[in-house]
């Protein structure tokens, strides 16, 4: 099979690069090792930066995402019984949407179906081949037959564990980690949320967080051991815990329910360097992770898509190299200030092993400064909503 650009990886980030190209006339295939059903299944974060949102409208697959997306104006931060807003349109002008990310990947899928998109699924066994040389090659098999693709550009949308970072020799990138010693224990309930806007919440027994996927479908997360399997806490126990964490006001008035999805996510910060080698293009958490604190990783996937399709359209089109040469250095530009917020923001609300009554002291200080100062709320909010790409 010949394409233009084969792209590892069906997950949101692959699918929006897929569709952004196939409307500017720029063919691609996708190859996803699991089936749509699983990939689909996959529960993750729906708090969406304005960036994101202008990309799926240039993608043609925002028309849902306006219709039953929640646009939310501010975000609530509590310490013990004490609370405060934090507002987004005041300080920046600009909301956060609120709207899955299974819901954007199924608005994607049926995009790239409708427009007769190329995906293999089940995909297995890939080798990137020549991604430093002008005709690279993608190596695969489907239900145990060899197939391959030839192509002018890799793009690796495949994930942390995926094979896209590691065809890019060792003597070639460097990795940066910092692996947190606790885990998010998330639950999904058919309840109502707590509050119409996400609260993040500090307390001595540990970061908690309420959040929503709409109007009688809730997310909570609490902070949790590493050594905790979701097994380990039943229904009962987590909304006892959770209700410990937030305001009493909050607690109070907390619907509960039984859970649909239970799941334990440990938190690291992570990028490599370069994204990029040759002929193959990182992108997403292919390239980077960060703690899920803030809300990150989607939409600085999403940006690395921005910088990616706007190279390879600028490539075609124009048949200009400036784009996708100054890929990796524009992306991680961005990649290193939603690093730094995630982990800023994760330092913040979390309670830490190590930390000391200084320490301690320390954070109280910085969350009330973060409550009586404006300029440190529009800092925070400059970062929540999304910085420019």
């Amino acid at each position: 099979m010949k394409t233009q650009v084969a792209i590892i990886g069906g997950g949101p980030s692959g699918l929006l690069l897929s569709q952004l190209l196939q409307r500017r006339g720029i063919d691609s295939v996708v190859l996803e090792r699991k089936t749509k059903e699983y990939v689909l299944g996959r529960i993750r974060a729906g708090v969406l930066e304005q960036g994101l949102v202008r990309l799926l409208e240039e993608a043609g697959c925002a028309d849902r995402l306006h219709a039953e997306g929640y646009p939310h104006d501010g975000t609530i931060v509590s310490y013990g019984d004490e609370q405060f807003r934090i507002d987004f349109r005041e300080l920046t002008g600009t909301p956060v949407v609120v709207y899955g990310q299974t819901e954007v990947t199924q608005d994607l899928y049926e995009a790239r179906e409708k427009a007769g998109g190329k995906i293999e699924f089940n995909v297995e066994n890939v080798v990137i081949q020549g991604a430093n040389t002008d005709t690279p090659q993608v190596h695969y098999t489907v239900d145990g037959e060899a197939r391959v693709i030839e192509c002018d550009f890799v793009a690796g949308c495949d994930g942390f564990h995926g094979v896209s970072r590691q065809t890019i020799p060792l003597d070639v990138r460097r990795e940066y980690e910092k692996v947190y010693p606790f885990g998010w224990l998330g639950i999904l309930s058919e309840t109502p949320p707590v509050n119409h806007e996400l609260i993040y919440a500090n307390s001595p027994r540990g970061f908690a967080l309420c959040s929503m996927r709409n109007e009688n479908l809730s997310r909570y997360y609490i902070q949790c051991s590493l050594s905790d399997r979701p097994e380990d806490w039943t229904d009962e126990a987590f909304w006892t815990e959770l209700k410990r964490r937030i305001p009493t006001a909050v607690a109070d008035k907390l619907v509960t329910g039984p859970s649909i999805e239970k799941s334990i996510a440990p938190l690291r910060s992570f990028v490599t360097e370069p994204m990029c080698w040759g002929r193959l293009f990182l992108c997403g958490d292919a390239a980077h992770i960060v703690p899920p604190t803030g809300a990150k990783g989607l939409n600085t996937a999403a940006s690395d898509v921005h910088y990616l399709y706007n190279g390879l359209r600028d490539f075609y089109e124009n048949a200009s190299t400036a784009g996708i040469d100054s890929y990796s250095e524009k992306a991680l530009a961005r990649v290193w200030k939603a690093e730094r917020f995630s982990w800023w923001f994760s330092s913040l609300m979390h309670t830490y092993p190590d930390q000391s009554p200084f320490d301690l002291k320390m954070q109280l200080a910085e969350i009330e400064f973060l409550r009586s100062n404006e300029a440190a709320q529009k800092s925070m909010a400059e970062n929540y909503v999304g910085l420019p790409y």
